[in-house]
């Protein structure tokens, strides 16, 4: 028996395509928020922040959590633990088709697309204008875009070297493509070998390094072969040597694996330096003031002691931030024209009540800071700051933050 996997565009007819396909064959369906819920169980990241690795709009805080490229790793490790489980009779639609590797012969991979003439019009069926239908359209496809850049360094997700099928859904009803896929289904190349099994425990051995990798700070491609793993190292680093001794000590204690060797990869010459990340210093810090020379500097310090920050020059613009993201620690300046710096902390601690505000003030007084106290903050101190203090205090919060979720 075989996998199939089905990428497609939105309003592509890929509901009626697969309950067509699924008629004719009896293979368990999985969906991306069955690869999520897996994921979110084998990592510390919850459904909603690795759903949010298959949108456009990445994180600002991105730059200090990778939550986007931790949620992948994991995406990879809970499919392949599924495809491992089950071995065959698994049809995988969604985001995270793109991520069965294409050693796993067995896979049959379909691409369904459809012109935009019929797209519009399958959209605006449901009741939306046709203008809100090609807004949406462009997109879904803007996301998947993103996603093949991610996952298969491709700008085209409808690249046919991806796919064993693209089908133009718009072309063919749903029971022709059930049709051609239970017939392309009958060709030996696609039934389960010995070898195509191999594959997929290569798979899940990959995903289980990678995984290991990046709950140490080390986004690393890696690859399998019968236990002998090779890690591509993707970006310059200064002491290459010393990485690849760090890397090869963190893969050889995954269950399985029997070799490590190491290689540089084709954009390992590029300006970009490799670093690795610490991802167990504060992960989420909004530093909110309107002196901006002042707060970028204070922004600088703090990341020499290992402390990324994201940085707002008024009170509108960090509740505005906070609408999307939630920081886990602000650091606020009281005094701000429009909305001060009283009103923020009294608004996020009664939409937010979990991110810890640290007051960071140089015109405060012992009524600001009493009342200050009393609203929720978290510590109340004053211009010119020890930024040893400071880092102090701000790991206090975090680690706050840690023991509330522990309890939780």
């Amino acid at each position: 028996m075989s996998i199939i996997t089905v990428f497609s565009g939105n309003y592509c007819n890929e509901e009626t395509a697969i309950k067509e396909i699924l008629k004719q064959i009896s293979y368990r369906h999985l969906t991306d928020a069955d690869i999520v819920a897996k994921a979110a169980g084998l990592s510390n990241l919850s459904e909603s922040k690795i759903t949010r690795a298959f949108s456009t709009k990445t994180s600002v805080f991105n730059q200090l959590t990778h939550e986007k490229e931790r949620s992948i790793a994991y995406l990879k490790l809970a499919t392949a633990e599924i495809f491992a489980e089950y071995k065959d009779k698994i049809l995988l639609a969604g985001f995270t088709s793109i991520l069965v590797p294409a050693a796993i012969r067995h896979a049959l991979r379909i691409c369904l697309i459809a012109d935009m003439k019929h797209r519009v019009s399958v959209a605006s069926s449901s009741g939306m204008s046709e203008s809100e239908a090609i807004k949406l359209i462009h997109k879904g496809d803007a996301e998947r875009m993103l996603w093949t850049q991610s996952v298969l360094e491709k700008d085209d997700p409808w690249d046919a070297s991806i796919y064993d099928m693209v089908l133009p859904s718009d072309k063919m009803s749903s029971t022709e493509i059930a049709g051609l896929v239970g017939k392309t289904l009958d060709k030996d190349i696609l039934k389960a070998s010995p070898a195509s099994e191999q594959s997929i425990e290569d798979f899940l051995l990959a995903a289980r390094v990678g995984a290991a990798l990046a709950k140490e700070g080390h986004f690393i491609a890696a690859e399998a072969d019968a236990g002998a793993v090779t890690l591509t190292i993707n970006k310059h680093v200064l002491m290459l040597q010393r990485l690849e001794e760090e890397l090869r000590a963190v893969a050889v204690k995954v269950p399985g694996v029997k070799s490590v060797s190491t290689k540089v990869g084709k954009k390992f010459y590029q300006a970009d330096v490799y670093r690795k990340y610490d991802l167990e210093t504060p992960s989420k810090l909004l530093l909110v003031d309107d002196e901006r020379k002042f707060v970028q500097t204070l922004s600088d310090r703090l990341r020499l002691r290992e402390i990324g920050s994201v940085v707002a020059y008024d009170g509108e613009s960090a509740l505005d931030l906070i609408k999307e993201e939630e920081p886990d620690v602000m650091i606020l300046d009281l005094k701000m024209p429009g909305i001060d710096g009283l009103e923020v902390l009294k608004r996020v601690k009664q939409t937010s009540p979990n991110i810890e505000v640290i007051i960071l003030t140089g015109h405060g007084s012992e009524a600001d800071k009493k009342l200050c106290m009393d609203l929720g903050a978290f510590a109340y101190l004053e211009k010119p700051v020890d930024v040893n203090l400071l880092s102090e205090t701000i790991n206090k919060a975090n680690e706050k933050i840690r023991q509330n979720r522990e309890n939780a």
